[in-house]
């Protein structure tokens, strides 16, 4: 070989050799910080905002795993429009007046979060420690950390749109107290706003009223779709020696904010030129033998009928009046056991709803039971005697 030769095939070997070396020397120069893992953002419900509502004032919880066993001294919480590259913080996004909540897992002497630029500053709040914090897989590595009152981003620079804005925070841990240095651990989560969906409907005046041979109410509400025919027989054939009763109901609700008041309405029963004479507006007790059409509202028993001793329970109001929910009471004259009441020149006035007091209100829906007596005299003429009554309730909004 010639000297020629020599130099050229020495210097391909030193530069196959220099080629060789260069990869080698990049891998050993590599630092890269482990991924943290099973990590979370959750926006919370603040004092005064659901927790992905934009612009919200909420709390951030952040749940995570740190995967390297270690002392860490800082942890930064990064927040960007974008999960990687050049971080932008999203607009309207405040941490600045964040405070530190709940920690679980390892406890962090402070919050760092006005600290003008950079690291602590609005945007990229970081946790600080006192002292080195030694982390240590399967003992105190899965932690979390509240960051209250933090403003939620407004949308307008991220994606989505109408406040549904995705966002991101960089998570990193440190070993230096003000996150200096390289991280060790680093992880990504993201959240979002979440436009609100608002709801409006309107309650109108309300009145649900009925009447009957009988009704009943469904959840609290009178159904009428129950009410049977209101044509009514007494028990028996009219009787000089023993009182006919009959009964029929009506159900009522309302949310007028003064209640409502039921009147009834006709004319005493009669047959032709024949009248039984309504026993008047001023309460008064069955007497058979006399000429007798009245009524009332309150629980009965066989007392209040003469001479009829197995008539229980005809006439109440269900459920009871409790001056709340149930409002329904009998007025005066209508609301005394064994007593009863009919003026036919005018409407009686037979139940308001109010609390027993004097103070109206609105009411879920009760039945009430009309009691009926008919008494007559002996020389009562003979024929079919009917008459036909009118209930009318009036709510007052």
């Amino acid at each position: 070989m010639t000297e020629r030769a020599k130099r050229v095939a020495l210097l391909v070997f030193s530069v196959s050799l220099i080629a060789g070396l260069v990869p080698q020397v990049f891998m050993a120069g590599t630092v890269s910080a482990a991924e943290i893992t099973s990590r979370s953002l959750t926006l919370q419900a603040g004092s005064a905002a659901g927790g992905s509502e934009p612009s919200g004032v909420v709390n951030h919880l952040f749940a995570f795993t740190i995967p390297t066993s270690g002392d860490i001294s800082s942890i930064l919480f990064q927040y960007c429009t974008t999960a990687d590259g050049t971080c932008t913080t999203p607009s309207g996004l405040s941490t600045t007046s964040a405070t530190l909540g709940t920690q679980t897992g390892v406890t962090f002497t402070s919050l760092v979060d006005n600290n003008g630029s950079g690291a602590g500053s609005n945007g990229e709040p970081y946790l600080t420690a006192s002292s080195p914090i030694t982390i240590t897989t399967g003992t105190n590595n899965t932690v979390s950390f509240q960051l209250d009152s933090v403003t939620n981003p407004d949308g307008t620079n991220c994606s989505g749109t109408s406040g549904n804005c995705t966002f991101y925070v960089r998570i990193s841990t440190y070993a230096s107290t003000d996150t200096s240095g390289s991280p060790i651990d680093s992880g990504v989560v993201a959240a979002s706003t979440a436009q609100q969906i608002t709801l409006t409907g309107t309650m109108p005046e309300s009145l649900i009223f009925c009447s009957g041979g009988t009704v009943s109410t469904a959840n609290n509400v009178p159904d009428c779709t129950t009410a049977t025919s209101g044509a009514v027989t007494f028990n028996q054939d009219f009787s000089p020696s023993s009182t006919s009763w009959a009964t029929s109901q009506f159900a009522a609700s309302t949310n007028a904010s003064n209640g409502y008041a039921i009147s009834v309405g006709g004319k005493s029963m009669t047959s032709g030129s024949n009248t039984i004479t309504a026993i008047g507006s001023t309460a008064g007790q069955s007497q058979f033998g006399s000429s007798q059409f009245g009524m009332d509202l309150v629980l009965n028993d066989g007392s209040a009928y003469t001479n009829a001793p197995n008539i229980t329970n005809s006439a109440n109001v269900n459920p009871a009046p409790d001056g709340g929910n149930y409002m329904g009471t009998p007025t005066a004259n209508f609301d005394t056991a064994g007593s009863f009441a009919f003026d036919d020149t005018a409407p009686n006035t037979i139940a308001k709803s109010d609390n027993g007091t004097g103070t109206a209100g609105p009411t879920d829906g009760q039945v009430y039971t009309a009691s009926y007596i008919v008494n007559v005299p002996g020389n009562l003429p003979a024929g079919s005697y009917t008459t036909t009554l009118t209930y009318i309730c009036t709510p007052t909004f």
